[in-house]
C-alpha cells in the first residue's frame, strides 16, 4: 500500500486569527485544578482541534504564558480564548446563569456513560475536567448539570486527564456533528 502523507501546507488549518471567526461550537473547557502546565497545554491543543469556544483555567492551572504550556500546546494558546478563575464552583453558577449546561468528566454514581450522551441542537455545554489526583472537586460535581463517565475496561480506574479530554471532545463533537 502507497498512501503519501499530507504536508502541513496541505492540511488546511486555519490561523489563529481565522479560528476566532469561525462560528462558536458551543463547547468550552473548565479545568479544574489541572495542576501540571503540559496537561493544561494538552487542552489548549486538542481544544484547538475540535474548536472549543473557550477554556476556563480555575484554582491552581497554569496559565500561559508558560513555556511548559506552549511546549505541549504548540501555539494553541494563541488560537483558543482562555480566562483564569480562582473558584470552580462559582464559575459553573455563572455559566449555568447565562444558559450554559455544565457537565463534569467525572466517575459519579449517577454519571451518563460518554457514548450515551448527545448534545441537544442549539444548547452549549461547559465541559468540567478535574485535578490529576483528586478529580473534579465534589463541590463543582454537585453544582453541575450532570456528570459524563469514560468506560474503561482495565485495571486501572483513571485516564491522564489530557487524554480524557482528547476522548470527551472527539466523542461530544462527533455526537454534536450528527444532531446538526
Amino acid at each position: 500500500m502507497h498512501d503519501r502523507k499530507l504536508l502541513n501546507i496541505e492540511l488546511g488549518r486555519v490561523s489563529p486569527e481565522r479560528y476566532k471567526e469561525l462560528p462558536e461550537s458551543g463547547i468550552c473547557l473548565i479545568l479544574d485544578n489541572i495542576r501540571s502546565a503540559h496537561n493544561v497545554g494538552s487542552a489548549f491543543r486538542t481544544a484547538d482541534a475540535f474548536k472549543a469556544d473557550k477554556i476556563w483555567l480555575c484554582g491552581i492551572c497554569a496559565c500561559p504564558p508558560s513555556a511548559e504550556i506552549h511546549k505541549s500546546a504548540l501555539g494553541a494558546e494563541d488560537s483558543v480564548p482562555w480566562e483564569h478563575r480562582p473558584d470552580t464552583a462559582a464559575l459553573v453558577r455563572e455559566l449555568q446563569d447565562a444558559g450554559w449546561t455544565v457537565l463534569s468528566v467525572e466517575q459519579t454514581e449517577k454519571a451518563m456513560e460518554l457514548q450515551e450522551f448527545v448534545p441537544s441542537p442549539g444548547h452549549r455545554y461547559a465541559l468540567v475536567f478535574g485535578n490529576e489526583v483528586d478529580g473534579v472537586q465534589q463541590e463543582v460535581v454537585d453544582a453541575s448539570d450532570g456528570a459524563l463517565v469514560i468506560p474503561q475496561f482495565g485495571t486501572k480506574h483513571s485516564l491522564n486527564v489530557s487524554v480524557s479530554v482528547g476522548v470527551v471532545l472527539w466523542q461530544v463533537s462527533s455526537n454534536k456533528i450528527k444532531t446538526t
